[in-house]
């Protein structure tokens, strides 16, 4: 090929981006990483500008970005190190990249990504938040700017390999797999007593601490949701979700005719990161083909709303539309972390969203700073609900 693609990491030391670096170094070839921005784990960071040689990396806690400037006095040829959520943005319209790929976690992801597009970047979307809390005005900007906005969780990957090829009048429904997370069959008296350590023992993938509690709660089945309605434009009516454990399966799309088209791979994201760096080619990859000799048994059921109502608490402010996905959002990020620091119990985390849901109004236009003011808003109200328990 005639040159390498340009690409700008966004959450380089997480899950998502240590397996998008492990297909950049597999194909050194075709990829060149310009940027790099992370949270706050320079130690990670090191290592990766050490292998990648990044022109720039950003660090959004200040304390470490100093840090790392003092590390960096060491390494010849260091990159230029910028700070801050605004060293995030500055990383995330890096004019020699053409590629971002967005895998910060939650909202955090939303103005950089925004940003990037804004520019004329195309976009690797890890982050679902950002179609979340902003899927309509992420969508406008993207068909503005005439930017490619490519999926990089293995559900939406799954469902736009399905679709390719199809029109929209052609489709009666998505079906988006969930694994059912650690507590697919604890029996429902006994959630109440789940801690953050058994709910990251995920029996399938290996992810954040964030993204696997959601998994747990099935409310990351239900961002998912929200994201694909806006990634494909189908009605939520047409969204569905299936319980499937081996994790096989990452997407189903049925047709009119009665069919249904399945995408079926090894539970490892490299393989949706890598269709999306190669989009739209298709090269021989790091994951192993699955083995149709083995015995290898497919299962699917419903799931379990009344266990499990963070999902129906999704629908439901997908549904209500304008600024109610980014008050879910606030109000799940907010519940999480305090499940993560023992505040909050596993079956409280649906009650705090709720009551943090029951009391959004919509005021105004949708704009981004009204998305911005009604996620403030959100996580205040969900630490006073936190502080005041129990609560309704």
């Amino acid at each position: 090929m005639s040159r390498r693609k340009r690409i700008t990491l966004l959450g380089s030391t997480g899950s998502i981006g240590r397996s998008t670096l492990d297909v950049v170094q597999r194909y050194a070839e075709r990829f060149s990483v310009e940027a790099l921005a992370v949270y706050s784990n320079i130690e990670r960071l090191l290592s990766q500008i050490r292998i990648h040689h990044p022109k720039v990396v950003a660090v959004a806690e200040p304390h470490a970005a100093v840090q790392l400037r003092q590390r960096l006095k060491k390494i010849k040829s260091a990159p230029v190190v910028w700070a801050g959520p605004e060293g995030i943005r500055r990383a995330a319209v890096y004019a020699r990249s053409e590629l971002v790929v967005s895998a910060m976690v939650g909202k955090a992801g939303l103005l950089p990504t925004l940003d990037a597009i804004r520019a004329g970047k195309d976009i690797a979307l890890a982050n679902k938040e950002t179609l979340v809390v902003a899927g309509d005005l992420v969508m406008r900007e993207v068909r503005r700017r005439k930017v490619k906005l490519l999926p990089v969780d293995s559900e939406h990957a799954a469902l736009a390999q399905c679709l390719k090829g199809h029109a929209g009048v052609e489709v009666t429904r998505l079906i988006l797999t969930a694994s059912g997370g650690p507590f697919r069959e604890v029996p429902a008296h006994k959630l109440k007593s789940m801690r953050a350590a058994d709910a990251l023992r995920h029996p399938t993938w290996s992810m954040g601490p964030k993204i696997t509690v959601d998994s747990s709660s099935l409310m990351n089945k239900g961002l998912e949701v929200i994201e694909a309605h806006f990634l494909f434009s189908i009605p939520f009516e047409r969204i569905d979700v299936a319980i499937h454990p081996q994790s096989v399966v990452h997407s189903m799309v049925e047709f009119v005719d009665g069919s249904t088209l399945a995408q079926l791979a090894s539970p490892d994201m490299r393989l949706p990161i890598q269709a999306a760096l190669t989009h739209p080619d298709y090269i021989p990859g790091l994951v192993k083909p699955l083995d149709f000799h083995s015995g290898l048994t497919l299962t699917f059921g419903a799931p379990d709303h009344k266990r499990f109502p963070c999902l129906s608490l999704a629908y439901a402010a997908g549904k209500k539309g304008g600024t109610a996905p980014a008050a879910l959002n606030a109000a799940n990020e907010v519940a999480v972390q305090a499940f993560l620091e023992g505040k909050l119990g596993f079956r409280e985390i649906p009650i705090l969203i709720r009551g943090v849901l029951a009391r959004h109004r919509e005021k105004g236009p949708l704009t981004l700073e009204r998305i911005l003011d009604q996620d403030t808003w959100a996580r205040k109200l969900a630490g006073e609900l936190l502080a005041c328990k129990p609560f309704k």
